[in-house]
């Protein structure tokens, strides 16, 4: 009786098949952005906050925002883990480009942040500090990639620190962001 009553629902929730992320009766697909890093060696923490994540569908798509709100994340804490940097439900299809929109991003060179490798926001670690200058904001990442119609599908990149922020003199530093795309499953 009690696996009936259970049969019944999850039969009625939807709970069958949590795992593979169905896609819904509209088309959309669940897609998961997630970000690892070889971080700038000179410090002990770098948080960067990225203020938009999108995904470019080919031909009439447009841009498709994935996830909401900003999510910072500290660059040091991704060398040997990876986060989540945006996760949400874009319509299934041919993709060309990932667009991130960073808004900000600090050195810290005496004490690491606190928490998650990367949150909704992390506080900022108490020391010697610098600001790091943005030119663009905007990084895009053209890739190609299919979503399909059913499952999951999850892109990794990997935020290189290092070939990313340069010191230009008298403590200030640039971000030219170099980020590559590891892998779509």
């Amino acid at each position: 009786m009690r696996w009936l009553i259970l049969a019944v629902f999850v039969s009625i929730f939807g709970l069958a098949g949590c795992d593979e992320s169905p896609t819904s009766p509209d088309g959309n697909a669940n897609f998961r952005l997630m970000l690892k890093d070889s971080p700038f060696s000179d410090a002990r923490s770098v948080l960067v906050t990225f203020s938009g994540v999108s995904a470019h569908r080919d031909g009439e798509g447009g841009f498709t925002t994935i996830g909401a709100g900003t999510r910072t994340c500290d660059l040091k804490k991704l060398e040997t883990s990876q986060d989540v940097l945006g996760v949400g439900t874009i319509p299934q299809g041919h993709y060309t480009q990932i667009r991130l929109i960073v808004s900000s991003a600090v050195i810290y060179f005496d004490n690491a942040a606190a928490g998650p490798a990367c949150a909704a926001s992390i506080s900022a670690p108490a020391g010697r500090n610098a600001p790091v200058e943005i030119p663009s904001g905007e990084i895009k990442l053209n890739r190609e990639f299919d979503v399909p119609a059913t499952g999951a599908t999850t892109m990794l990149l990997d935020f290189d620190g290092d070939k990313s922020i340069h010191a230009t003199g008298n403590s200030r530093y640039m971000m030219s962001p170099v980020i590559g795309v590891v892998s779509v499953e």
